[in-house]
């Protein structure tokens, strides 16, 4: 990708673009080395017989996921995803168009594993997977979030993100990984989360951050670390210990326990929600990560798991984690039976921080003070791994119902995007399926203009200056691409962060606000 882009115009009304083709060529993202590759079980360089290994691994995948081999066979070159896909509208290269990518993949699939294709591959748009083919794999396979909106379109309900997966995989298995996703998995799998943080450290940074709630609050909010027998175990992006707006919805989250009367902890084994096993489609990567997370709540002795702000977490959760580690049915093994019968069966397992604030404010469990955000206009980002992959309340769209009565709860200015850009529909933050590094900053930046594009247009209209997500990955991205497009980077808020802004706390006896209340009454 080229050191110097222009950042796209916001148009008022998303247009497919003129084709400009090999435009997003390039090298694609920094590559792996031995360092990142080794914990995770893969070369640590382009092996030698790299081609029979690649071949190899996709016959694994058509064996292994019936899904692929379906999607692959099936797409009748329609048309119907060609416009849905971000980083096509935003950088209009037409290998970035959902069929196009697929193809990538899909000819050197026909070339070997169907008759056509070995007999006049010509004919059928089969290819030879060669050094030119694994680069453009390794290049438009990294401008693909597996965001999964080309999917709703698609008649079939092809999925390119699996295929995008799958692609990656192969790439891992040939020692063509790349470094961002492939770093963060090691730090996760050999330290517990994805900033290589230590139990010391996450300490220190907890006590402090009590520190300044109390002082703020006035109130002896805890954020307890390796507290065994409690009730809830948490488990969050390893973001939300450090930057901002993160720590503003982790600060949501213990006010929201507190009030509750809950006891819940942290894990210094398992503190990171975040998978990027999933990122990189290795299916063992991913169920290492897991495993810690099952090994911290049967250790720490919990009754629930509860999964913070995070996107793809939660889809990682919602969808793989009772057979990835037993947190449901699913596994088998004797730690996922154990693990099964010591969950609390009366809650669901596991349970997203929007259920659990929803189904508080539903009893009527916890109090709002909705003037506290009245000097915003709020909006919301449907994140496309929740969108897409997930539910929430047990309820039909509860993935997009429950985020907003949260938010509606706290605040009273609160305005939806234009229908065709949220929910199931929602455009992708620009940043995911890791793509959030530095070294692919172009496409994440063009890839974000659909987005930013329906957020300028509730800005004039509504004169919305607050966008709420409960993402990670897309807070992150957010903040670095909002100025780009004259948004303010501040404008990005966690959804706790506006829970945090509007609860009303119960402050413990004797406190100094409460003498001041008492003596104000008195004097009247």
């Amino acid at each position: 990708m080229a050191d110097e882009y222009e950042v796209p115009e916001l148009p008022t009304y998303i247009e497919i673009p003129d084709i400009n083709e090999g435009i997003m060529d390039g090298e694609g993202p920094f590559k792996s080395s031995e360092e990142f590759q080794a914990p995770l079980g893969f070369p640590g360089e382009k092996v030698e017989n790299w081609k029979e290994k690649a071949i190899d691994k996709m016959a694994d995948l058509k064996s292994k996921y019936r899904s692929v081999q379906v999607f692959l066979d099936m797409c009748v070159k329609c048309g119907a995803c060609t416009d849905k896909c971000h980083y096509f509208l935003g950088t209009s290269d037409p290998k970035n168009m959902p069929v196009a990518r697929q193809d990538l993949f899909r000819s050197v699939y026909r070339r070997y594993f169907t008759f056509s294709g070995k007999y006049f591959p010509k004919l059928v748009g089969a290819k030879e997977l060669d050094d030119e083919m694994l680069d453009d794999w390794y290049n438009y396979y990294h401008q693909c979030s597996q965001c999964r909106r080309c999917s709703v379109f698609c008649p079939y309900g092809i999925d390119t993100a699996e295929i995008s997966m799958a692609a990656r995989e192969v790439l891992d298995v040939v020692g063509v990984g790349q470094k961002y996703c492939n770093q963060i998995l090691g730090k996760a799998v050999t330290v517990g989360n994805n900033l290589g943080l230590p139990e010391p450290a996450l300490r220190d940074t907890l006590v402090d951050l009590e520190e300044e709630v109390e002082e703020d609050t006035g109130v002896p909010i805890k954020y307890p670390l390796d507290q065994k027998g409690s009730e809830i175990l948490l488990v969050t992006p390893s973001a939300d210990f450090f930057a901002e707006p993160h720590i503003d919805g982790l600060i949501g989250y213990g006010k929201v326990f507190h009030q509750d009367g809950v006891t819940w902890t942290l894990s210094s084994y398992a503190s990171e929600a975040a998978n990027f096993g999933m990122f990189i489609g290795s299916y063992d990567v991913m169920r290492k990560a897991a495993l810690r997370i099952r090994k911290a709540a049967l250790d720490l002795e919990v009754s629930r798991i509860i999964v913070g702000e995070c996107g793809h977490a939660w889809r990682v959760a919602y969808s793989f984690w009772n057979t990835l580690s037993g947190v449901g049915s699913g596994a088998s093994d004797e730690f996922a039976l154990k693990l099964q019968n010591q969950l609390d069966s009366r809650y669901p397992q596991p349970q997203h921080i929007i259920e659990y604030t929803y189904n508080l404010i539903q009893e009527g469990k916890i109090e709002f003070d909705k003037s506290e955000n009245d000097h915003r206009t709020v909006t919301f980002h449907d994140s496309c791994n929740v969108a897409r992959a997930t539910n929430m309340g047990g309820i039909p769209n509860g993935q997009f119902i429950l985020p907003r009565e949260v938010i509606k709860s706290v605040c009273n200015n609160y305005v939806d995007m234009e229908r065709g850009t949220i929910m199931e529909s929602t455009f992708c933050c620009g940043g995911g399926g890791g793509l959030l590094t530095d070294d692919l900053m172009e496409i994440r930046i063009k890839g974000a203009m659909p987005r930013m594009q329906a957020l300028k247009e509730v800005e004039k209209s509504d004169g919305v200056d607050t966008l709420a997500a409960i993402c990670a990955i897309c807070k992150s991205q957010f903040t670095k691409v909002l100025p780009k497009f004259d948004f303010d980077p501040y404008m990005i808020v966690s959804v706790h962060q506006l829970v945090s802004d509007a609860i009303v706390l119960e402050k413990p006896e004797g406190s100094d606000s409460e003498v001041e209340e008492s003596t104000e009454v008195t004097e009247e």
